[in-house]
């Protein structure tokens, strides 16, 4: 497209946003002066629990209009004067219908139960009917940890992110990595959330597992193409993942016990119907049980590994218009390596902190707020001793986030969400310190770099007639380096000429704009509908890898008055239908997605104790693809099947000659096959099929000598692929009866990871044999895989 003119069309489309905010703005409200009407509002909520039910929907029988809960269950419809039903639903409870007489405006709270018939009336209602069909939402998932825990797992270990590779679009970075690869773009593009807090860490064990404990979480929610403007900050995907918040009628407790892992959870009142708390842990206990089989001889004697989780949360509930919440997580990886002499050890601890402090206020029947105050760390630390040197290495991030949003209801054709945000960011990309003798080497945080971020957003959620439903939205989002912060002036040689000082608060380089949104739905009819959505995003934080260290040297590092943001415009369209009254949905989706100020480090480079950002190279990149997803939903079988077809490219001119290449997470085909089938009361029954074309790789073309040194020559990047990773899981769950009258329940989990035992390519090394003196030399690639079939078996128990 020439540049001049797609610059007009994106103007064009930020003047059309802005004037189609103003009009609905101003229409929502004269339809509220025009007419006499009155407003019922209320929660919805666990019957059994107490716990909010965010997503639940709210129908009115008489005009078929509806409106979706927020993420507080909290709800809230304005009508004329007059006797309605009020049908309330959400996935697997009882729907309940209530009368009401709207002679003025009223709240009205409604428990749900999970009691499959109440009465011959009143059915368990999946979801609101084509729910998928009806809403502005493109590409977004929401999944229980009821759905999660039915599926088989490495080690018998439920995890979140994982379950999410399973679904179309969402390409897993591999065994022995947590991150995400979603439509193209890399791991640091998700904004993944737990409980509002940016995680910026996911994995456990090197990425084997992610750090979401299933008996901590409520449920998780993907979005992956039209994000509305009230998310921001990343490029690609939301993953939004809640924590339960503890029931508020009976004292619960649950747990499990598995080959590598237990966990405890155990939540209560602390004051009936008002107050409630949960508390979460998880540990590995390989590190215990190996311990006393290791010989004083043995080259791991003095090493070992684990892992642990602690999740907790507390809320009360002071009237019907003020509820806080208070919830943090803490997780911690630790591994130790001693050599067998004694001469060299080293430790490698990681982890995640978070903290959450929200206080919901409702101003008004129709006016919601949602103020949140955040904290999130992530560090990673490698610490080695050899011969009296000590040798320490730090990365990390950590932000103070604070944040207001606001939900309005004017009229049932009319939801607006807006507010704000702020974070203050403390960046610590690499910084080194050693000990040896007397000399100590301790700068005093050289690297470290500080920034403010901002968010502003408006959205309508707008039903603008019997067929069209729009999702407008506006952010802008700005950041701003800050001091202490000293830039260099080099040569053409890399030498520092000159510098410039920036004191503490100081603006060092600030960067901002607009993020329009745009999202149509038109009903074709009842079952299916067009959907399209074109959405533009800033990012303002990088995470730069560096593929040719043994060492986790990711790093996460901000935009400086060196690296500018990244940008990133995504245009989708898709069709959806349902059959079968709702028990199969289905839909195919497109995307595009054109991506700037990406970063990589340039060729051959190896970390120093240089500013990193020396070493960064700047490119482009866009991805495009198709995706289908069939799911079913109700009866003894259920699961889904989701296909994604795609290609992923990045182009930067100081590597691979400028010439565009795949991205080392481009992948042609991906295939997930999940399947869950009820067998009887006391045994349920899964699988999940994967296929995925083979990762790129990087690969020597060319092998000769110099000096006597045998010398390498590669390709072009990721000029070729692995072989096709693919691999069949299976999982059974025996529940026995409960006896009469006793509250204990437990069962029993047993499965199989990679049942036919494919052995998929982690990585390849070249070997070799013989000598190339006498002619005999032979240089071989072999692949290393990682997980055989695995076979796992877990005790889980309720009281």
């Amino acid at each position: 497209m020439n540049p001049r003119l797609s610059s007009f069309c994106k103007d064009y489309l930020l003047i059309r946003i802005v004037t189609w905010l103003a009009v609905a703005l101003l229409s929502a409200n004269l339809s509220v002066q025009a007419q006499a009407l009155h407003t019922v509002s209320g929660y919805i909520r666990d019957g059994a629990s107490g716990e909010s039910l965010a997503g639940a929907t709210v129908l009115v029988r008489e005009t078929g209009q509806g409106v979706t809960a927020n993420n507080y269950g909290f709800y809230s419809l304005t009508l004329r004067e007059g006797k309605y039903t009020l049908l309330y639903s959400f996935l697997g409870y009882a729907a309940e219908e209530r009368e009401v007489d709207l002679g003025q405006s009223r709240q009205l709270n409604v428990e749900l139960s999970t009691t499959t018939v109440r009465s011959q009336e009143v059915v368990v209602t999946d979801s609101r009917k084509d729910e998928n069909v009806s809403t502005t939402e493109m590409g977004k998932t929401t999944l229980s940890v009821g759905e999660i825990k039915k599926l088989p797992a490495l080690f018998g270990e439920v995890d979140v992110l994982k379950s999410i590779q399973l679904l179309p679009g969402v390409q897993s970075a591999g065994e022995g990595n947590a991150g995400l690869y979603i439509r193209g773009g890399s791991p640091d593009q998700n904004l993944i959330l737990l409980d509002g807090a940016p995680v910026y860490n996911t994995g456990h064990l090197f990425g084997f597992f992610s750090i979401f404990n299933g008996d901590a979480i409520r449920n998780v929610s993907l979005i992956k193409g039209g994000m509305p403007a009230n998310y921001g900050g990343r490029l690609s995907s939301v993953v939004d993942v809640s924590m339960k918040e503890g029931n508020n009628k009976t004292f619960h407790g649950e747990g499990g016990i598995g080959l590598v892992a237990s966990r405890f959870s155990f939540e209560g009142p602390l004051k009936k119907d008002k107050s409630s708390f949960i508390i979460s842990g998880r540990r590995t206990y390989v590190d215990m049980l190996v311990k006393p089989f290791v010989s004083k001889n043995s080259s791991f004697r003095g090493s070992g590994y684990y892992f642990y989780d602690l999740n907790a949360k507390v809320n009360y509930i002071f009237s019907d218009k003020d509820r806080v919440y208070l919830s943090g997580y803490f997780g911690r990886d630790a591994f130790k390596f001693v050599s067998r002499e004694q001469t060299f050890s080293a430790s490698i601890p990681w982890g995640n902190a978070t903290g959450t402090l929200r206080w919901n206020h409702l101003f008004n029947n129709r006016l919601f707020a949602n103020t949140s105050l955040l904290y999130n760390d992530y560090d990673f630390s490698f610490n080695a001793v050899q011969n009296g040197l000590k040798v320490g290495l730090k990365s990390g991030i950590r932000d103070v986030n604070g944040k207001i949003d606001f939900d309005y209801y004017p009229t049932p054709r009319h939801h607006l969400l807006f507010g704000a945000n702020y974070i203050y960011h403390t960046f610590v990309p690499s910084t080194a310190s050693g000990v040896s003798g007397d000399e100590v080497f301790n700068p005093e945080n050289p690297l470290k770099k500080y920034a403010h971020e901002i968010g502003l957003y408006l959205l309508d959620d707008w039903e603008a007639g019997k067929r069209w439903k729009i999702n407008l939205g506006l952010r802008y989002s700005g950041f701003q380096q800050i001091g202490p912060y000293t830039s260099y002036t080099r040569d053409a040689g890399g030498n520092k000429t000159d510098s410039t000082v920036y004191k503490r608060w100081e603006p060092v380089r600030t960067y901002g704009g607009l993020e329009p949104r745009i999202i149509l739905r038109y009903a074709l009819s009842d079952v299916s509908s067009l959907k399209a959505a074109v959405t533009r995003n800033y990012q303002y934080i990088h995470l730069v890898s560096n593929a040719g260290s043994t060492l986790p040297t990711d790093l996460w590092v901000p935009s400086t008055y060196r690296t500018r943001p990244q940008i990133a415009w995504q245009y989708d369209i898709g069709y959806f239908r349902n059959f079968n009254q709702n028990m199969y949905e289905t839909s195919v989706e497109l995307y595009y997605k054109s991506l700037r100020n990406q970063l990589e480090f340039r060729e051959g480079y190896t970390p120093s104790l240089e500013d990193p950002e020396n070493e960064f190279v700047k490119g482009k990149g866009e991805a495009y693809g198709a995706e289908l997803y069939i799911h079913k939903q109700r009866g003894k079988l259920t699961g889904w099947i989701g296909y994604t077809l795609s290609w992923t490219w990045r182009q930067f001119p100081d590597l691979n000659e400028g010439r565009r290449y795949p991205a080392k997470y481009d992948r042609r085909h991906d295939l997930s096959v999940v399947a869950t089938y009820a067998l009887n009361k006391k045994w349920n029954l899964s699988a999940v099929f994967i296929y995925g074309t083979g990762n790129a790789i990087t690969l020597p073309e060319k092998f000769y000598f110099i000096e006597g040194t045998l010398t390498q020559e590669y390709s072009e990047i990721n000029a070729y692929r692995m072989k096709a990773y693919h691999r069949l899981d299976l999982s059974a769950t025996y529940t026995p009866t409960p006896k009469p009258g006793r509250k204990f329940s437990h069962s029993w989990s047993f499965s199989l990871y990679n049942t036919y035992s494919r052995l998929n390519p982690y990585f390849l090394y070249f070997d070799q044999e013989g000598r190339a003196l006498d002619g005999t030399l032979k240089v071989q690639g072999k692949e290393v895989a990682l997980f055989p079939v695995i076979p796992a078996v877990t005790w889980n128990f309720k009281f």
